[in-house]
């Protein structure tokens, strides 16, 4: 019996312990109807893609979680995107800054860099997305 509850607690271990990484289109989470709460007076430009010139104000990272319980990994990661772009907008926000450039995936302290893709990792529990990039005040 000792060996049989030794073997669950493992094996429930393992599957809380699980993290896949995907790679997910960035334009899924903007065409999210929920997406229309996102700020169009603070613009996000990714990776390489052209930003305003201006005042830099400072970089920026997030890491928000999402519950993914009952939910599939590529809906948790859209959910869990999307709150990391209002959270960089909140960011944005408290110091005036109207845009945030060079908006890269930063899961980890490492970086995944795409104007199309971002990086999200999903567990049995929890996703999660990390970003990082450079808030602007446009000229």
């Amino acid at each position: 019996m000792k060996t049989f509850f030794a073997v669950v607690v493992l094996a429930s271990s393992a599957a809380l312990a699980r993290d896949s990484k995907y790679t997910l289109p960035i334009a899924e989470v903007l065409a999210m109807p929920e997406a229309a709460q996102l700020d169009p007076n603070i613009k996000f430009y990714f990776a390489a893609q052209k930003g305003p010139e201006g005042q830099s104000l400072g970089e920026v990272v997030v890491n928000p979680k999402t519950n993914a319980a009952n939910k599939d990994d590529a809906t948790a990661c859209r959910w869990v995107m999307l709150t990391a772009l209002k959270d960089l907008q909140a960011k944005a926000h408290a110091v005036g800054a109207t845009a945030i450039v060079g908006i890269e995936s930063y899961y980890k302290k490492v970086s995944f860099v795409s104007d199309s893709q971002y990086e999200c990792h999903a567990g049995a529990i929890m996703s999660g997305v990390a970003l990082r990039g450079q808030l602007v005040k446009a000229k």
